[in-house]
């Protein structure tokens, strides 16, 4: 008999008792009365009355008026980007998230399975739970060549805190070869998950995708949700600093039901951590596009802890790891308190935790030493239309041509007509510092410069801007060990470190949100016109939206998934 059977039965005092709630079970999507007994960190029973497992010193929370539902499980976020999350967990902690499912895309491009490994030894020891995926962009090599071993990472699969291969845009993954095969193929036989991410594929090559991937988070609209669905891949619908697609799963829900959605962040940066929450404003967000309330915390509780193989999660079942939330007020997802693995860590606006501090290798603070030398950012004359960036917001991105002005042999900015150069140097410690400097449009009419380390899926630095600016932008985020730094006339003008792997603060949260405000106001007071001018440049080299990005090596063509230069034929 295990030490949870005495409790149900009446035979022991339980250490804590929820009573007198409206409990939701899952798995039938129903609320009924009942009261939550835990023992050792475990739900014991759900008896409609618990007061034989109620002793001398058994803990008693009355929950009268309100709904009792598991803790809340973000299915898609990126928790290596931006923060440190030993910095910013309490946030996601309050607000009922006791569970995160998490890309490695920050640290893994750089670190490989160091940067895995350093992330899970991170969180290890916070009153909230962290799994990761293995990041395969280490291992691509559709626009650059691998920089990891694929068998090195695929042994991280070994881990039970690993879930699963990481998103892999479906570019590399349709109609190729890849080295991420031997990921794919070690997470089949440990049964464990592969991830996609099918922005723009439907029809045979979303079929196609289909044979790979076992989820995908990129459904913007209802009928993208159920394609997906009928194509036998689990639908993760997302709301978060990234995007808002919550319309999508109220009206995927009506065609096809809750089983096979899951919610997610896909990532909550700290200012809208702190302004909005987590998971509790995703579930709010489903239950507003018309999703009831049971079935909209089935998709972020019983549906991903069910999907990527949590054991004991996401459920209130007897046997099940003691995550319980109480709710006032289901419209607005008021999260009242919150019990973690059986502790209580939030009740009436009090936490008992706080955030936690994690030395990271010297390596992890001194990643970023790029080259700064002039020539990195010159482009010498040519005649004629050269390629450029034409940004058209979002993570949106198209092919166009531009005739730069020359002076004294090369081609340069024009700002004032809204055309900038844009730089990308190679970072990763093995690198041999090549870079790629050409042309974007659609950003504004900016005057002066900005360099950031925190560009998506690859470790680079990226500059935008005109003249010198660049280059003196670029020297400060190499100084900051990473970062953003904005630059006019040589000043700079706002900065903010990120110099965990050159891509997460490890400042207190609420000092790197207002750090973010300054850099945005500073990037608007220069002239950026774009809704988002943050992401507006460290997606300039995500593949997984089309369709012109940025390589080491030139513009990546998403469409022909080869790199084209400056000149065009």
């Amino acid at each position: 008999m295990n030490d949870l059977q005495p409790i149900a039965l009446g035979d022991e005092p339980a250490d804590l008792v929820v009573r007198d709630g409206r409990v939701l079970l899952p798995e039938p999507c129903e609320f009924q009365a009942r009261d939550v007994v835990i023992k050792n960190n475990r739900v014991a029973a759900l008896p409609e009355d618990a007061t034989d497992a109620v002793g001398d010193d058994t803990d008693i929370i009355n929950a009268s008026d309100r709904v009792v539902v598991p803790g809340f499980i973000d299915a898609h976020t990126h928790i290596d980007l931006h923060q440190t999350f030993e910095n910013a967990y309490h946030y996601a902690l309050e607000g009922g998230t006791t569970t995160v499912v998490t890309e490695v895309t920050g640290f893994g491009p750089a670190f490989g399975p160091e940067g895995v490994e350093q992330l899970l030894a991170a969180t290890s020891y916070l009153p909230i739970r962290v799994y990761a995926t293995v990041p395969p962009q280490p291992v691509i090599d559709t626009f650059e060549p691998a920089r990891t071993d694929a068998d090195s990472l695929a042994d991280l699969l070994d881990d039970p805190r690993i879930v699963g291969v990481g998103e892999t845009d479906w570019i590399h993954a349709v109609g190729r070869d890849t080295n991420a095969e031997v990921l794919y193929e070690r997470a089949n036989r440990e049964r464990k998950t592969v991830s996609g991410h099918g922005a723009g594929c439907s029809g045979a090559k979303l079929q196609a995708f289909a044979s790979v991937v076992d989820d995908d988070h990129e459904s913007i609209t209802g009928e993208d949700m159920v394609e997906r669905v009928e194509n036998g891949i689990h639908a993760i619908g997302r709301y978060g600093s990234i995007r808002d697609d919550m319309s999508a799963v109220g009206e995927a829900y009506e065609e096809i039901g809750a089983s096979e959605i899951s919610l997610s962040t896909d990532g909550m940066w700290p200012r809208q951590l702190i302004r909005e929450g987590y998971m509790d404003v995703v579930v709010r967000r489903a239950i507003e596009e018309g999703v009831p309330p049971a079935d909209a915390i089935r998709m972020a509780t019983l549906n991903p802890a069910r999907h990527f193989g949590l054991p004991n999660l996401g459920s209130l079942a007897p046997g099940s790891v003691a995550d319980v939330l109480l709710i006032d007020d289901l419209e607005t997802v008021n999260v009242t308190t919150v019990i973690s693995g059986g502790e209580v860590v939030y009740n009436n606006h009090e936490t008992t935790v706080a955030p936690r501090s994690y030395e990271y290798p010297e390596r992890f603070y001194d990643s970023v030493n790029v080259s700064t030398d002039p020539d990195e950012f010159r482009v010498p004359a040519a005649e004629g239309a050269v390629r450029a960036i034409q940004y058209r917001g979002g993570l949106l991105s198209a092919e166009t041509r531009v005739e730069p002005p020359v002076e004294n042999g090369e081609l340069v900015a024009a700002p004032e007509e809204g055309l900038l150069k844009v730089t990308l140097l190679d970072r990763h410690p093995d690198g041999d510092g090549t870079s790629f400097t050409g042309f974007v449009t659609g950003y504004g009419a900016f005057e002066g410069a900005v360099a950031t380390s925190l560009v998506w899926e690859v470790p680079g630095v990226l500059a935008a801007g005109s003249g010198d600016d660049m280059r003196r932008a670029v020297v400060h985020v190499n100084e900051m060990g990473g970062g953003w730094a904005v630059v006019r006339d040589g000043d700079v003008v706002a900065e903010l470190p990120t110099r965990v792997g050159g891509v997460c603060s490890d400042l207190e949260v609420e000092e790197t949100a207002k750090l973010y405000g300054a850099i945005e106001s500073a990037l608007r007071t220069l002239g950026a016109e774009v809704e988002r001018p943050m992401l507006a440049l460290q997606t300039l080299t995500f593949p997984g939206v089309p369709s012109l990005k940025l390589s080491f090596s030139g513009y990546a063509d998403i469409f022909s998934r080869e790199v084209v230069g400056l000149r065009t034929e």
